[in-house]
């Protein structure tokens, strides 16, 4: 049977991935932060998928997880490392507490160096482990390529997974591990329903104000319109086991959108985005 490691399996995309391996006769190790979450997961998903407790940013916890695979596993290697665990922080940038703005990256970008260090090694970087050398699927973004106005974190972050990705991918070449970029677009899931948790009493007497109160709603509106995380999952299944898997694959509500965006020129495209948030300036009499 071959094992498959998914951080963020809680819910959403990871979870979708989570079930659908499981139907595939893969068996699942899925990180979650919560205990809680990892008995529900135990009695939703069966036998054969095994929780791993740990946050994607505590590096201590994710390399004793990856022991505890290792010896599951009895040597035989792992068929994939899928990092998908992050967050979503909002905000302007030359407003936002640092803190927040480290905090996106530490989850997005150092979480997947962190899980990559640790579970390299039994996807074939160790020459011990037996059986065909595994592969390592990086969930990046549409936002990835574009950078959305008060999403600057998010998409500061996706940015950085692909230049990751890319980097990376070269370097496993060396071991036969293969590195997959999945690219989705607005997806239903928790981290876009999470919108209505930002509190935006810090800003307030902010200029970004308004338009940040328009960013909330679009990010409400994506998490009942975008893509069903089972799409994603197709994907994600997919970068696992073709035989010549694309190194990117970009899915989106509406691609020819995402065409159109790229195929216009950068000044348009602002003037477009800007006019929509109420981030022109205001016209002297």
């Amino acid at each position: 049977m071959k094992s498959v490691v998914i951080t963020g399996a809680s819910t959403g995309i990871g979870y979708a991935c989570s079930k659908l391996l499981l139907t595939r006769g893969f068996r699942v190790f899925g990180s979650v932060r919560k205990s809680e979450d990892a008995e529900r997961l135990r009695g939703e998903l069966g036998t054969s998928f095994t929780p791993l407790l740990f946050d994607v940013t505590d590096e201590a916890a994710v390399k004793s997880a990856a022991q505890e695979v290792r010896a599951a596993l009895d040597g035989e290697a792992l068929a994939g490392l899928v990092n998908n665990a992050g967050i979503a922080v909002a905000g302007p940038l030359t407003e936002l507490p640092i803190a927040q703005f480290r905090h996106q990256i530490e989850v997005n970008v150092v979480g997947p160096v962190i899980a990559t260090q640790a579970f390299a090694p039994l996807l074939g970087a160790d020459p011990a482990m037996r059986g065909e050398r595994g592969r390592i699927v990086m969930i990046s973004s549409v936002a990835g390529r574009n950078g959305n106005p008060l999403l600057a974190p998010y998409s500061t972050s996706k940015h950085a997974v692909e230049g990751l990705s890319e980097s990376l991918r070269r370097e496993l070449m060396l071991f036969g591990i293969d590195v997959i970029i999945v690219a989705p677009g607005a997806v239903k899931t928790p981290i876009w329903a999470k919108a209505e948790e930002i509190d935006l009493a810090p800003y307030q007497a902010s200029p970004f104000f308004p338009a940040l109160q328009k960013i909330r709603s679009f990010m409400l509106h994506l998490a009942k319109t975008g893509l069903p995380a089972e799409t994603i999952a197709e994907r994600v299944v997919a970068a696992l086991t073709a035989p010549a898997p694309k190194v990117r694959d970009e899915i989106a509500p509406d691609p020819l959108r995402q065409w159109i965006g790229r195929a216009l020129p950068k000044r348009m495209v602002d003037r477009i985005i800007a006019k929509r948030l109420g981030l022109l300036p205001a016209t002297k009499p």
